[in-house]
């Protein structure tokens, strides 16, 4: 039996206009392997994802010049297969469910976060994006078969 193959970085951009919260949540996951970038506004994030593919984004809500939700549905149009986490000090329940419901974000995390939830969280939203993925793949190998024949 050989040994599986080592799983490649995930590359997970984090956005919040606090440089403290970016700095405390890149030193908390790189030690999980994460590939980690920074932004600490929102208008230089969606500069960077132009140039740079990233797997999750991790946004705050409350950021001058754009709120954490108008950046994620930017994002989820944008960009739809990255998913999308939000951090949020003062979580507004209509907000949370609407964001939730019309999938702009995967989560929500409450700060001050908990290192182990975040963590917990980060290794489900991988598996569902794995799991996208593959539903995506399937669906194009089947169309792709069933236009051959």
């Amino acid at each position: 039996m050989s040994d599986p193959q080592p799983q490649k970085s995930r590359r997970i951009l984090i956005v919040d206009d606090e440089e403290g919260v970016t700095t405390a949540l890149k030193r908390a996951l790189k030690r999980e392997g994460y590939d980690i970038s920074t932004c600490n506004d929102p208008r230089e994030a969606l500069a960077l994802l132009k140039t740079e593919t990233f797997d999750l984004v991790i946004s705050d809500h409350l950021m001058p010049g754009m709120t954490g939700l108008e950046f994620t549905k930017l994002v989820r149009d944008r960009y739809p297969d990255m998913l999308r986490l939000m951090l949020t000090g003062q979580p507004d329940t209509d907000m949370v469910i609407q964001a939730i419901n019309h999938g702009e974000v995967y989560r929500f995390v409450k700060k001050p976060w908990n290192d182990l939830e975040l963590k917990v969280t980060l290794s489900f939203a991988f598996e569902h994006l794995d799991e996208m993925r593959e539903t995506r793949r399937v669906g194009q190998v089947v169309r792709r078969w069933n236009s051959i024949f």
